[in-house]
């Protein structure tokens, strides 16, 4: 992305902004789940994934639980063809997963990504996101919000975690 291109965009939270959301999302997971010995943080391939990585490396800085990562691939655009995978064989029956993704905006993302965890026994399941537009369609609410943000249908909310010069939130 050139400079010009960022210029276009008006930056919401800054770098040091957005990771102290993460790391206060990381606390409240911790309170949470301070009773369990483990937790699974399954982070929506691409800027989801991302946070998913900063949060497990919160949570393994700031608690004792063991921390397992695992990224939740699938085509975002045509849900109905595309099945939710796993990037690794991991147990998920009577685990606490958190979801991690960037923007909850209209739900519809992270309930196609519930799909894997309705198959089996949960303990509980979780929703983190950094930013959460409101504007849902869907039966979705996140537990764990970073940053709410009220926006119009035709603005369009960036995060950025995975390119370290650009990082941050950005609205469009």
């Amino acid at each position: 992305m050139t400079n010009s291109t960022i210029s276009k965009k008006r930056q919401i939270l800054s770098p040091l902004q957005t990771s102290q959301k993460i790391r206060r999302i990381a606390f409240e997971i911790y309170e949470h789940n301070f009773e369990e010995t483990s937790i699974i943080i399954a982070g929506i391939a691409g800027e989801g994934y991302a946070f998913a990585k900063r949060l497990v490396a919160e949570l393994t800085d700031i608690s004792p639980l063991h921390v397992e990562l695992v990224e939740l691939r699938f085509d975002k655009h045509i849900h109905f063809q595309s099945p939710v995978v796993f990037d690794k064989d991991v147990q998920i029956e009577n685990q606490v997963i958190v979801i991690a993704d960037d923007v909850l905006n209209t739900g519809r993302t992270l309930a196609f990504a519930l799909e894997p965890f309705l198959k089996v026994s949960m303990k509980k399941v979780q929703v983190a996101v950094v930013v959460d537009r409101s504007h849902h369609k869907f039966p979705i609410h996140a537990d764990y919000v970073g940053y709410a943000l009220s926006t119009t249908l035709t603005e369009h909310v960036e995060v950025v975690l995975s390119r370290a010069e650009e990082e941050g939130v950005y609205l469009k």
